[in-house]
């Protein structure tokens, strides 16, 4: 694409073909629905996973039934939060010519860019993106990382030093929770698995009906760990054949289990389906890291969940580098 979306939807008098959208019957008789209909989605409080079984139990019963869930207490302070957003805000407020020194290549995804066009009929998402590789350290594509605006690798450094801790308290959570070792999840994914944080920005669009921030899809990683808009939703599950809206909780993270966890817990869990709504008057922003496994790792069902009454419902699979991944 030669125009990212926020110039378009700048002076946006009539919709590109590419972005509208076609209907989806990928996953039967969906009804589909507008953000009136939200989701209770469980609220975990994060610090009480070492020490409560009934918030074990909780937790448990999110992930099997929605595949999702709103982290709370989670140890990131709420200035430190608004920092966070505030980095990724003033990036896409750059002037365009600034914003291009950070322009992806063609065959890479860190850096500032929108969808990887794969085919002439692909259907384009109504989103900017701004991808980094954060960990391992070693792998960061220092080039992208933007010195404008000021402190933005500071403060992203930062956040990424507290996500790992919140991946590692939830992951052993998950396994407690199956009655595994707690390191279970963890070592099939690797001792220095990747993760990847993206900037995701949705400009207004004058025919949200037309368009989709994100198309329908289930994230292929082990889990995602979003910090959403601090006021506007877009988010949205596929929950009994309806999608439903994940609503905006005050300095929650939301998090969903990908496609190597329901692996690895033998279907227990369930890597939910999921698309992103843009909004007709208002910009949304948020901030996804996405954590899979090493690559060429194999990810299969923890032995101790294959039973005669539990039989293996998953085939082991080599880990594959996760380019997009997933995107809220």
């Amino acid at each position: 694409m030669d125009k990212h979306v926020q110039d378009i939807a700048s002076d946006c008098d009539q919709l590109p073909e590419r972005f509208i959208r076609k209907q989806y019957k990928e996953y039967g008789n969906v009804i589909d629905c507008g953000l009136s209909s939200q989701a209770e989605l469980p609220v975990i409080d994060v610090s009480l996973l070492n020490s409560s079984p009934v918030e074990l139990d909780k937790l448990k019963s999110a992930v099997t039934t929605w595949g999702c869930f709103q982290a709370i207490n989670h140890g990131i302070e709420s200035l430190f939060l608004e920092k966070v957003r505030e980095i990724g805000e003033a990036f896409f407020l750059l002037p365009a010519d600034e914003k291009k020194k950070y322009l992806r290549d063609e065959d890479d995804v860190d850096g500032y860019g929108n969808d990887m066009v794969l085919s002439d009929d692909q259907v384009l998402d109504w989103t900017d993106r701004f991808y980094l590789t954060v960990l391992p350290k070693d792998q960061r594509k220092m080039q992208f990382w933007p010195q404008n605006p000021p402190h933005f690798r500071e403060v992203l450094d930062e956040y990424i030093s507290k996500i790992e801790l919140i991946y590692e308290v939830v992951l052993k959570a998950l396994a407690r929770s199956l009655n595994l070792e707690e390191d279970c999840f963890l070592n099939q994914l690797g001792t220095s698995a990747p993760k990847s944080a993206r900037y995701n920005h949705y400009p207004p669009c004058p025919w949200p009906e037309r368009v989709l921030g994100v198309k329908p899809h289930a994230d292929s990683s082990a889990i995602t760990l979003l910090l959403q808009d601090k006021e506007v939703a877009g988010l949205q599950l596929l929950k009994d054949n309806q999608w439903v809206g994940v609503p905006v909780v005050p300095n929650a993270l939301t998090i969903n289990v990908g496609d190597q966890i329901e692996i690895m817990s033998n279907g227990i869990f369930k890597s939910p389906v999921h698309r992103v709504l843009v909004n007709s008057t208002k910009e949304r922003m948020t901030l996804a890291v996405f954590c899979p496994a090493l690559s060429d790792q194999v990810i299969g069902p923890a032995d101790k969940l294959v039973t005669d009454k539990t039989p293996r419902c998953h085939k082991n699979k080599i880990s594959k580098s996760v380019l997009y991944g997933a995107c809220c």
